[in-house]
């Protein structure tokens, strides 16, 4: 995990000043220059979480809606458009300076596909066939689970969400809880939540939503 400074990644403004600079990263099978800035969510790089979210969940939809949850300086929303082409890809961040980024850098790559907003801002009457996030345990785990209600129903019928979590921050006892809460309070929806796989230190969690 890159360095934060003064600020949370999950600062609406970041009190740190804006300076921007020149990141290379690998993404989508390719070496891609790229902008960051201090205070958001690793800065400096591909965080390892990240890193395997990318390489080990499955291929995303090649159409419809897909969305990455907290999306920093934008590797996953990047990625999922890269992969994607003919999908819409949204990028939902509290974090200014990360949506700002993420439109940067999606531009700087030639993707039109992106679009980076606050979570307020997109139409709640969308539905999502794939879901990626690194979701921002830091935030606390009342923030957290606040996070995944209000997104994780918004999957579409046969949609599937890969959530990568550190075993050591609760990646097991967040499976059983998203398993039990989705079921009580979506009884209807066939939810489905699994470890899909493990990676070292991290999982990555598969919810579906039953067709």
């Amino acid at each position: 995990m890159g360095t934060q400074g003064a600020d949370h990644y999950f600062t609406s403004q970041p009190s740190t000043p804006l300076k921007r600079r020149p990141l290379t990263v690998w993404l989508a099978g390719a070496e891609r220059t790229l902008q960051t800035a201090g205070g958001i969510f690793s800065p400096d790089g591909v965080d390892k979480g990240t890193a395997v979210l990318l390489n080990g969940a499955p291929p995303p939809a090649a159409a419809g809606n897909l969305l990455d949850i907290g999306c920093g300086w934008g590797p996953v929303a990047l990625t999922l458009a890269l992969r994607s082409p003919g999908a819409a890809v949204h990028a939902v961040d509290v974090n200014e300076r990360s949506i700002e980024l993420t439109t940067d850098n999606a531009k700087a790559l030639g993707l039109a596909n992106v679009h980076a907003s606050t979570p307020d801002a997109v139409d709640p009457g969308l539905r999502f066939n794939t879901i990626w996030s690194n979701p921002p345990i830091r935030v606390g785990k009342a923030g957290l689970h606040s996070i995944l209600l209000m997104w994780l129903p918004r999957l579409a019928d046969g949609g599937t969400a890969y959530l990568v979590v550190q075993k050591n921050l609760g990646a097991d006892s967040l499976q059983r809880w998203l398993a039990a809460e989705l079921d009580e309070r979506f009884p209807d929806a066939s939810f489905k939540v699994s470890r899909d796989s493990t990676h070292k230190a991290f999982r990555i969690l598969k919810v579906v939503r039953g067709s």
